[in-house]
């Protein structure tokens, strides 16, 4: 066959596969979005997705039909949407787990497969006391801890939740020897504390800053970089321990992704439609009410976000030897 002739045939393929992905992407969406949850119905993922959702299809003039696919940890709706076409048409709706599958060995796939439209909002861990209990400060608490060693309940929601990795941070960088006790959730460990069972609970901000306010425990300090408006007087611990400055801000967080090799122009839709979303009144409120910060990020300083995440939560997962493979074995460098 002629050389030129064959040039000529591939240039006028890749022109016309160009075109016509242009043309997807000017009728996009041209059909049904799916929005794929990664948790059950009335969860904060749920919640924060069906709140955000709808200000984003008046963007994009089209429908995003939310499902919730749950099972193993999120792992279920995570490679369901990783099988299936790269064209902006299915949407994984997530929280931060899937930066752990891989250490925690329930897993080889995680965010790095899929392109971040938005990571949304994050959480505030926030740690807490029984009222009765003997400090009412970080300072006091681990002078008491050193003082009394495995005689202070800390509450644990098991390996790589938020309270095994807060308690970890906490421990690498001071002696802090105290007993776990591990709940089936934030819940009912937070039931446990009111009730004495416990003495301490990692948890989110949003779960526990009616019961701080209506006296029902008491805070003992932010893990994070500044106070924050709900409980303006609280100090952070980046601010009272610079230590664990490198580590922070961490949390929980809610983010929108598409698999990788969606087309930039459906990526750039897709992240406009959603910005617009995090801007909404309802959705600032929610995040507000539940103690979240709105991040609304994409693009590099979303990848950024989630390489930095997963860094410093891999490493303290290994380091606390909670882990059961080291990040060292996939190049998630040390942070």
């Amino acid at each position: 066959m002629n050389r030129t002739f064959v040039k000529f045939a591939t240039a006028l393929a890749l022109t016309t596969s160009l075109a016509g992905g242009a043309a997807l992407a000017q009728d996009y969406p041209s059909k049904e979005i799916q929005g794929i949850i990664q948790w059950g119905a009335g969860g904060s993922t749920d919640t924060v997705m069906r709140t955000v959702t709808p200000h984003a299809e008046a963007v994009l003039g089209g429908t995003v039909v939310m499902k919730n696919m749950t099972g193993g940890v999120g792992a279920i709706a995570t490679k369901f949407v990783y099988a299936q076409k790269a064209d902006g048409y299915t949407l994984l709706m997530g929280a931060e787990n899937p930066l752990l599958y891989k250490v925690m060995g329930l897993g080889d796939i995680d965010y790095s497969e899929f392109t971040p439209i938005n990571i949304l909002a994050r959480g505030i861990p926030i740690l807490v006391a029984n009222n009765d209990a003997p400090f009412d400060d970080f300072a006091g608490m681990i002078a008491y801890i050193q003082a009394n060693p495995n005689t202070v309940k800390f509450g644990s929601t098991g390996p790589g939740g938020l309270a095994s990795v807060v308690t970890a941070m906490l421990r690498s960088q001071t002696d802090m020897p105290v007993t776990e006790v591990p709940y089936d959730g934030d819940g009912p460990a937070l039931t446990a504390l009111q009730g004495g069972a416990i003495d301490v609970m990692p948890a989110v901000l949003g779960a526990t800053v009616e019961g701080i306010k209506g006296g029902r425990m008491k805070a003992i300090t932010l893990i994070d970089t500044e106070p924050f408006e709900a409980l303006p007087d609280l100090p952070a611990l980046g601010q009272t321990n610079p230590e664990y400055a490198s580590y922070l801000p961490w949390g929980p967080f809610f983010g929108v992704f598409v698999k990788n090799g969606t087309p930039d122009e459906i990526v750039t839709k897709l992240t406009e439609a959603y910005a617009t979303g995090a801007q909404s009144e309802d959705f600032v409120k929610l995040m507000a009410d539940r103690g979240y910060v709105i991040e609304s990020m994409a693009g590099q300083e979303a990848t950024d976000f989630l390489n930095n995440w997963q860094s410093v939560t891999s490493w303290l997962i290994q380091d606390a030897g909670l882990a059961k493979k080291s990040p060292e074995e996939f190049g998630i460098p040390r942070p």
